[in-house]
């Protein structure tokens, strides 16, 4: 497949590439030259999670809860939230 570079140094790359690759607008990319050939390699979406971002729940020392409970604390918190978003 062929394909222009604009005046503004674009280049679009085919419907049917980016459909067989999953590419959606907002992708990104890194461009590696190596020498008469360019490689287009997507960048991952997904960030990168440390231990310390999801091990804050794990050290909890009270007593233990009941489902029904933590259903309760995930509503009571939701209701809170959408309080605050109203003028």
């Amino acid at each position: 497949m062929e394909t222009t570079l604009s005046s503004k140094g674009q280049i679009v790359i085919p419907r049917l590439i980016r459909q067989r690759h999953g590419w959606r607008p907002g992708a990104t990319f890194t461009i590696v030259d190596e020498g008469n050939t360019l490689v287009l390699k997507p960048t991952s979406s997904r960030q990168t999670t440390s231990l310390e971002d999801v091990i804050g729940c794990a050290g909890y020392s009270g007593p233990s809860k009941s489902l029904a409970e933590m259903d309760a604390g995930i509503v009571e918190e939701a209701k809170k939230q959408a309080e605050s978003w109203l003028p």
